[in-house]
């Protein structure tokens, strides 16, 4: 079995100068490079971390990784740039019938020009995900459980975060309510810890990854029964 043996640089050299020259000229010159250096590492990566944490998901299942494409949907955007200027990947939880969007996510990777992350969570919920969601948020047991869980992932050093909020509190819900803020949330993830300087480019990221997605395993199983 093809064992992860680190990607091409530690610094995203390669997203670099694309996001210098996104054309695909300049694409085709290098895909060599993004393919060897990038894509195939990534796959290798994915696959390795989702059998060091398979284990550790006793309520859920894990899907089998994905690596999102490289080349950008510019149909309904202003900027025509041909490539997104990162590439991404995730281990999804299992779930019949769902898009791999609205899935909670054992780990998101991301490498790109300007930044390099891990983290964990449910990204953006569509209206059946987000209707539970805010379910289990007014459930007292349930808030309890989850206010628990992020406060001990807060003392490990990650951070929660969500994306794209609404500016009100849901109608239906008391804009009083001990957890109005996150009522207006349409997702929750965590970020993971800043990575370790220099060791994208070295095998010790699996097992970095491993450990960090193990200790975020609480926060997912969560999200997986809070928004099934």
């Amino acid at each position: 079995m093809e064992k992860f043996e680190g990607f091409a640089d530690a610094d995203g050299k390669f997203f670099k100068a694309l996001a210098k020259k996104n054309q695909r000229e300049w694409f085709q010159a290098h895909k060599a490079e993004f393919e060897e250096g990038w894509n195939a590492p990534l796959k290798v990566l994915l696959t390795e971390v989702r059998d060091g944490i398979d284990g550790a998901y006793r309520h859920a299942d894990l899907d089998a990784p994905k690596v999102f494409r490289i080349f950008r949907d510019v149909r309904f955007s202003k900027d025509k740039s041909p490539y997104k200027t990162h590439i991404g990947g995730l281990i999804p939880v299992k779930r019949a019938g769902k898009n791999v969007t609205d899935l909670p996510m054992a780990l998101y990777f991301h490498v790109g020009d300007t930044e390099q992350f891990g983290a964990a969570g449910h990204y953006m919920m569509e209206a059946d995900s987000l209707t539970r969601f805010r379910a289990a948020l007014v459930d007292t047991k349930k808030s309890k459980e989850l206010d628990k869980i992020l406060a001990a992932l807060k003392k490990k050093g990650f951070t929660a975060a969500t994306h794209n909020d609404l500016k009100r509190v849901p109608k239906g819900f008391d804009p009083e309510h001990p957890r109005a803020e996150m009522l207006k949330w349409r997702g929750l993830t965590v970020s993971f810890p800043p990575l370790p300087k220099g060791i994208l480019a070295t095998p010790k990221l699996s097992k970095w990854l491993v450990d960090a997605c193990k200790t975020s395993v609480p926060l997912v199983e969560w999200l997986a029964f809070a928004t099934a």
